[in-house]
């Protein structure tokens, strides 16, 4: 089981007790999932998805709040099957398009002028969403409607898929007002709302209280996050080791190269007591050397011998 499938049934079983919330998350699995047909008897309201979830909750929905019975079945696709919840009633209908603020006491849309079409997709009336609590209930519904996430022990990725730039806008709105910074793509022809901080996805998994999901996600991330830390560590060793190494090969060969061109008795005390131990102690750090020397000399002190060397070899070299 994918880790967004364990989010959307955490999600589908949490429903909210106050109707108010209920009807923002109604709100939203009708603004991702919902359309209005017709037949020869007249409109109906449909919500289709592929995730059997998202109707059952809406099912769920509607019996709460309007305390309604409706049609479910299973249509066929190509190789895929989507689920369909259809209202035929259309006084059914228009008092939940009515209830979820997408209707007018009129019978018009709110924001396309009674385009059947459009209506659904055009932002949701800041009525639906005025709450804090209303605003978790919406996102619940987005997720579930239209939201993914990628498994936390390969990479940090929540989206939200909108079919228009004004509904992702409001995503984005929303997600500002619990402080997390959604950004928006366009993906072909959809517009896409994505989260990538770790801290984000937390802060949304708690405000759509999620919260087993969310454990899971910080236990991954903790362990990711160790990993990661001592990974930085093991290769900035090895670095150093590295460094170390070749820096103490380049200066054994500059020695032996004053040993033979120039001659230990030419150099000063200091040095041609340096150059002795280093080659006695090839694979010793600078710390060490400095140990070794009589009288002893600290760390930068041998660094700076060990320079002097190798800038003498340098200028014989030339």
């Amino acid at each position: 089981m994918s880790f967004s499938t364990k989010i959307k049934e955490e999600l589908y079983r949490h429903v909210s007790t106050a109707r108010h919330c209920q009807l923002a998350e109604l709100a939203a699995i009708l603004h991702f999932c919902g359309s209005i047909g017709s037949l020869e008897s007249g409109n109906f309201l449909q919500i289709k998805a592929e995730n059997a979830l998202v109707v059952r909750k809406c099912f769920t929905l509607l019996q709460k709040t309007f305390k309604m019975s409706t049609e479910t079945q299973l249509s066929q696709e190509g190789q895929t099957g989507a689920w369909i919840l259809r209202i035929r009633d259309q006084e059914q209908a228009k008092k939940i398009l009515q209830g979820t603020k997408f209707l007018d006491s009129d019978g018009n849309f709110c924001h396309s002028g009674g385009d059947f079409p459009g209506g659904l997709r055009e932002p949701v009336n800041r009525m639906v969403v005025k709450n804090a609590c209303c605003q978790r209930a919406f996102l619940r519904g987005a997720f579930l409607s239209a939201g993914s996430m990628s498994d936390p022990e390969k990479g940090y990725h929540l989206e939200i898929v909108c079919s228009n730039e004004r509904q992702a806008e409001q995503i984005c709105e929303l997600l500002s007002g619990f402080e997390i910074e959604g950004r928006i793509v366009q993906r072909k022809k959809y517009f896409v709302v994505y989260v990538k901080e770790g801290s984000g996805i937390s802060d949304f998994l708690n405000v759509t209280e999620a919260h087993v999901a969310l454990m899971e996600f910080e236990n991954s991330r903790v362990v990711r996050d160790v990993r990661n830390t001592v990974n930085r560590r093991v290769n900035c060793e090895t670095a150093n080791i590295a460094k170390t190494v070749t820096a103490a090969a380049r200066q054994t060969e500059d020695i032996l190269f004053l040993q033979e061109k120039y001659g230990f008795e030419n150099l000063p005390e200091s040095l041609r007591q340096m150059a002795e131990v280093r080659l006695e102690h090839p694979d010793a750090p600078l710390k060490e050397l400095g140990a070794y020397l009589d009288p002893p000399v600290g760390k930068s002190g041998v660094n700076h011998r060990l320079r002097k060397l190798c800038e003498l070899a340098d200028s014989m070299r030339s």
